[in-house]
């Protein structure tokens, strides 16, 4: 064969090598340098989700070309987890079927609606106000026999699994699920034996959350206001009178003191005029309030007052004298401190 020839084949071999393998690792090769998250809003374009790639990606502009050529345009929304050596068909394959993966999303103890939308479009994609008009939704909360200052109850602080791309009514539906697998026989043989529903051991659970913080102490206290509702007391909480001094002067007003002129506000939340439960929860009670109503401490206490000796504790008493001491002994100490509201 003709040297020229010969020549000829195998400069055309190597080119042709070359060319291919070019394609290949344009394709298939390793370009994600390290472990990374790319979050994909659903307005997003392929140029944008190029920009984000590139402090990530050996070559960002390969994936354009990577996409052109799979007849690529339009990536499905969600959190991505894209792992070292992930080439762009990976990458491209990922966004076409939406292999998102999901995360998990946490909420504590809110007073509102508000703070609680607030509190879960800063995690997921959607905004707070179209939290907010899920969470209140008319149509919703007639259809689960709840008004709008009850529509917090159906979320309980915890920790859940969702898409980061979650519509806001999807997470609201979520959290109506969530909250009826809570809701399982066992508990709900424990509000029958209380002769409570669910509604009412959620609206005293928020009265023996917002009155201690101590998880040791939830079930005294639930203990007590359950004697108070068995004799036909009133129920006399100052967190609800809190509620209702708030209702008036919004909800950034701190209250560090309960004053004698607020035990005589009008409202159905005001439990000093009231007997019986208020009309609904007064914030969003944990699992450790709701459980601790649930499982009581059973004693004959029927006062109780905050303790001078041990700070975020209570004292509590079973008759009115023994109740007028502790209360003398706080009232000296906070008054010394010059707490008047």
């Amino acid at each position: 064969m003709n040297k020229k020839l010969l020549y000829g084949i195998i400069g055309f071999l190597l080119f042709a090598g070359i060319i291919g393998f070019n394609y290949y690792q344009k394709i298939f090769g390793n370009t994600i340098k390290e472990d990374t998250v790319l979050f994909v809003r659903s307005n997003e374009s392929l140029l944008d989700i190029k920009e984000k790639l590139t402090p990530f990606s050996k070559s960002p502009q390969t994936f354009l070309w990577v996409s052109a050529k799979k007849n690529f345009s339009k990536p499905k929304p969600g959190r991505y987890l894209l792992k070292e050596g992930m080439s762009n068909n990976d990458i491209v394959n990922m966004l076409r079927i939406g292999n998102q993966t999901p995360i998990k999303i946490a909420f504590n103890n809110q007073d509102t609606v508000e703070k609680l939308a607030g509190r879960i479009a800063e995690q997921l994609e959607t905004d707070s106000l179209s939290l907010l008009n899920a969470f209140t939704d008319k149509s919703f909360l007639s259809k689960n026999n709840l008004t709008e200052k009850a529509a917090i109850q159906i979320y309980i602080p915890n920790s859940y699994e969702v898409y980061w791309n979650t519509s806001a009514e999807k997470f609201r539906d979520k959290m109506l699920r969530e909250y009826n697998r809570f809701w399982n026989s066992s508990r709900l043989e424990k509000a029958k034996k209380l002769d409570l529903t669910k509604d009412q051991v959620i609206t005293l659970a928020s009265i023996v959350q917002k009155e201690t913080a101590q998880k040791s102490e939830r079930p005294i206290v639930a203990g007590l206001y359950l004697n108070r509702l068995k004799d036909g007391w009133p129920l006399q909480a100052d967190p609800t009178i809190i509620y209702c001094v708030k209702e008036i002067k919004g909800q950034d007003f701190v209250v560090k003191r309960v004053l004698t002129k607020d035990l005589e506000l009008k409202s159905p939340y005001n439990t000093y005029k009231n007997t019986g439960l208020p009309p609904t929860l007064i914030a969003m009670p944990d699992v450790s309030a709701i459980d601790a109503v649930l499982n009581p401490a059973k004693h004959k206490y029927m006062y109780m007052c905050a303790s001078v000796d041990k700070i975020g504790f209570h004292e509590f008493a079973k008759t009115l004298s023994q109740h007028n001491r502790n209360a003398a002994k706080y009232q000296r100490w906070i008054n010394q401190r010059g707490i008047d509201r």
